[in-house]
Order: C-alpha cells, then structure tokens, then sequence
C-alpha cells in the first residue's frame, strides 16, 4: 500500500503509483507521475513536468524537476522523465528540459546519482550511469550507457560521452569521449581505454585487443586527420562490435572535437 507521512504535501493532480511511499516533509507537485514503487525519502521535493519510473529511491534534500538554470527559459512546459530502479542520493539537482534543446531532459535505468550530482537541462543520460558525488553534467549533455563520472568531474555542455567510458575525478570534460575510453586530467585528455570495465562487462579477449589495436591506430598514429583514420580503422574492422561503436561515434557528426592523449584533435 502506498504510504505517505502526515507532513509531506501531495498536491492535486499528481499521479501516485502502487506501493509508493513519500516520507516526512517531502513535497509532490501537481503535474508530478511517481511509478510503482518510488521512495522518496524525507525532505524531497518533485516538481515540474516530472515522471519517475518504478522503484526509483530519491534521498533526502533532493530537487528534481525544478526549472532548469538556463537564462533563456522563458517558463514554456518542458519534462524530466527519469526511468526504473534509479538511486538518486542527497542534495542532487536534476532540471527539465528548453524548448532550445527539444524540452525533455531525461534519465534511463538502474543510474546512482552520489550525492549533490547534479544533471542539467536537456541532457540525456543512457542506462547504468553513475555520477560520483558532485560529478555535474552541463546543458545538453549526452551520455551512453554504463558511463562513470568520477567525484568532482564536470561535463561541458553539448558534450557526449560513449558508452562504456569513464571519467577520472576532478576532470574538467571539454570535448567528446569515445566510447570505452578513460580520461583524466584537469582539462580532460585521454589516457586510454577503460579496460577493467570492459573485462567486468564480460566482452571477449579478442574483441579487447581489437579494440585496442584500433585505439593505437586512432590515436597513436600521426597520419591524417582523427576523422580520417577513423574511416580507415572503420574499414578494417567491420567485423568487430567494439571497434565500430568507437568508429561511428567518431564519424557520426562532423565538426565535433575530442579527448585525446596530446589533447589535440
């Protein structure tokens, strides 16, 4: 049964689910959709356009759906939809979408937001992320499936961040991460590829060194531009799954910069 403490506020129109439990002081907004199974602890506070999927967890003094820190809102109806079996820990932020980048901020499954996180509007956040405490993402960031963001990183806005790939606490991140790559430094530069998460993740010895073979190639050689090689190493290596993530993520939009080992592009 749903259970929600005598001082928390639930107001009009806001859709509760099953089982949901809403703790002391915590305040629902009107236009707020809490799935099956949401805690919201003490002193949370859900607003905006906000949907958040079922069995999500969000702890005490946590802001989620208020409007988005962006000079250019003018108060048009923008969303956050947040996904199922999300932890969302202490003091994190996380904003709707403009109508500038598409009105929708949204956030996939089994995520943890550590504490004071924060995801700003219009970003787009894949499945299995997690941003370590105070790790914050910039307007109109995209980031794919099982990122990592390590304490105090901060991701610049229209950024993207490929599946797999990790970055190192205190990193200022300016320009793309390739997928599967780790990097550090106080201006993000590439310092290879995240390989323990690819071990965890259980992908082949051979489809690692592949990958491997091509990250040398990418960024290890000289010759041509990165985009240039990317078309060679994508022609070379059609036949292996890792290495054409990496190759389409390079070629998939022109005019794009990225974390590099010399931080050069």
């Amino acid at each position: 049964m749903t259970d929600i403490h005598p001082t928390a506020i639930v107001e009009d129109g806001a859709v509760i689910g099953e089982d949901v439990r809403i703790g002391a002081y915590s305040i629902v907004g009107p236009n707020v959709k809490l799935a099956d199974g949401v805690i919201l602890e003490s002193h949370v506070v859900v607003s905006g356009h906000t949907s958040v999927g079922a069995n999500t967890h969000i702890f005490p003094f946590a802001s989620i759906g208020h409007k988005p820190q962006d000079l250019k809102f003018s108060g048009e109806v923008s969303f956050l939809e947040i996904g199922a079996n999300n932890q969302i820990r202490e003091h994190v932020t996380m904003n709707p979408g403009t109508e500038g980048g598409g009105g929708y901020t949204r956030v996939g499954d089994n995520c943890l937001f550590m504490m004071s996180s924060h995801v700003g509007h219009d970003c787009q956040v894949g499945n299995h992320a997690i941003l370590a405490n105070n790790a914050t993402l910039a307007g109109h960031v995209e980031l794919d499936d099982f990122v990592i963001l390590g304490g105090l990183s901060a991701v610049r806005q229209w950024s993207r961040v490929g599946t797999g790939a990790i970055v190192g606490g205190m990193t200022g991140v300016e320009f793309d991460v390739i997928p599967f790559g780790s990097v550090i430094g106080d201006r993000a530069r590439l310092a290879g590829l995240n390989l323990v998460g690819l071990k965890r993740k259980g992908f082949p010895r051979e489809q690692i060194h592949a990958l491997r073979a091509a990250y040398r190639a990418l960024f290890e050689s000289g010759e041509g531009t990165l985009r240039s090689r990317a078309e060679a190493v994508a022609a070379e290596s059609a036949d292996q799954p890792l290495v054409k993530t990496v190759t389409d993520f390079i070629l998939e939009k022109e005019d794009r910069r990225f974390c590099t080992p010399r931080s050069e592009n």
